[in-house]
């Protein structure tokens, strides 16, 4: 018998998997929540055209006071890269509590998925959209929120999971370019997922980046393999780590390769015991608090 259209040629779980004809099929698609005010969370949202294949929505405390900026993080979601989005539940359950207790606004880039986006095209509209988020630098950008809101000399990256590879990333390409209009006081890195140099089998890093021939060498996802990580434009960084997360060891080896790399900044290291990888997206706990709180003193702390 003949193979069908039906038949999968690659499977990812718990990501997607693709079948004969071209189709993706995702194991776990994210539910969007609506922009507007949330009188609950004591924040709002708005949504916005960055370019035609980029997006963002902007987070902000519900009230304000005119004339005040406010310190600005650029969020990345995680999702290895082929689920999740900036308008998703997950991305609020992360980023709406920040917006509140650490009272600050947040852009959360929505960049292309793979598989029908292979890396780096997922860097790429990250590096877009930072670079949009500088053109509000002198307060004459496309956005008013951020024009009247942000403040441009206290800015923070984060990211969890291959969002926390892309924040890296986008971090070092503005060093490394001289990035013009923002002052990046911190970078936040919860649970990072990098390539290392071990041996890797994992299907879902050569389907995601069939550009690499070998994945956990190209800088793009492995900081050990990039010669610019000493020029990362970035002036503190937290490394935060769950005790039983797989890619544990890989957030050390990051903190561990950041001291070493002649980068001038300074790196915190955090773990979070008895926990796994993105616990705090899917549990309420006590744990969950104390990350969210880990975060927050980071942020306030260059206040």
């Amino acid at each position: 018998m003949g193979s069908s259209t039906n038949d999968v040629i690659r499977d990812c779980p718990p990501f997607f998997k693709v079948y004969k004809d071209g189709r993706v099929e995702r194991y776990f698609v994210t539910q969007p929540v609506p922009a507007g005010l949330d009188r609950t969370a004591s924040v709002q949202t708005k949504d916005v055209v960055i370019s035609p294949a980029v997006k963002a929505r902007i987070f902000m405390p519900q009230s304000t006071t005119p004339g005040q900026k406010l310190p600005l993080l650029v969020h990345y979601h995680g999702g290895g890269f082929s689920i999740g989005s900036a308008f998703d539940t997950v991305t609020y359950k992360v980023v709406a509590p920040l917006v509140k207790q650490a009272n600050i606004v947040v852009v959360s880039i929505d960049y292309r998925l793979a598989p029908e986006h292979p890396l780096p095209i997922a860097h790429d509209d990250s590096w877009v959209g930072l670079q949009w988020v500088a053109s509000h630098a002198n307060g004459q950008g496309p956005e008013p929120w951020l024009n009247d809101n942000a403040d441009p000399s206290r800015v923070f990256l984060a990211g969890e999971s291959a969002g926390a590879n892309i924040a890296h990333f986008v971090a070092v390409l503005a060093g490394a370019t001289k990035l013009v209009g923002l002052k990046i006081r911190g970078m936040l890195l919860v649970h990072p997922y990098f390539g290392t140099r071990e041996p890797n089998n994992n299907e879902l890093d050569k389907y995601v980046c069939p550009t690499s021939t070998e994945f956990d060498n190209d800088p793009i996802v492995n900081p050990v393999a990039d010669p610019k990580l000493k020029e990362m434009a970035c002036e503190r960084v937290i490394v935060l780590v769950a005790e039983e997360d797989g890619f544990r060891n890989r957030g050390e080896a990051y903190y561990e390769t950041l001291t070493k790399s002649g980068w001038r900044g300074k790196v915190e290291f955090f773990e979070t015991k008895g926990e796994g990888h993105c616990f705090h997206v899917v549990i309420d706990n006590h744990n969950t608090e104390v990350l969210k709180n880990k975060m927050v003193d980071f942020i306030n702390e260059d206040i």
